[in-house]
């Protein structure tokens, strides 16, 4: 896994959010494996902010490389509207290793209905 995926996201402030991702061995070209992985995500207004917002991180089918991120409406609707950066790190257990495999921008929009 060394090639990292951009994708960038938009979250309604206020509403809940979930992204499932697959992820892929770039060795193989095939869906990778994680039995043996733990996923991590969180997002900043900045990679130097101290705030950081952790999105909850699950490996929603280990056999075809699937993950999800998410946050629920109470965490969405403390965030302040704006741009922010965001990454998603896989660890291995079996060797010790984290790998940042998706990273991006996040587009948090303001609701109007309260």
């Amino acid at each position: 896994m060394a090639a990292v995926y951009v994708s960038n996201l938009v979250i309604n402030a206020g509403a809940d959010f979930s992204q499932v991702f697959t992820l892929e061995s770039t060795a193989t070209n095939s869906v990778l494996n994680l039995s043996t992985y733990t996923i991590t995500s969180q997002m900043r207004k900045h990679s130097a902010s101290s705030n950081a917002i952790n999105f909850t991180s699950s490996i929603v089918n280990e056999n075809e490389g699937t993950i999800r991120i998410g946050l629920t409406s109470t965490t969405t609707t403390n965030i302040k509207p704006g741009r922010y950066i965001y990454d998603i790190n896989a660890y291995n257990s079996l060797d010790n290793t984290t790998t940042r495999v998706i990273e991006g921008m996040v587009l948090v929009r303001e609701g109007v209905t309260k």
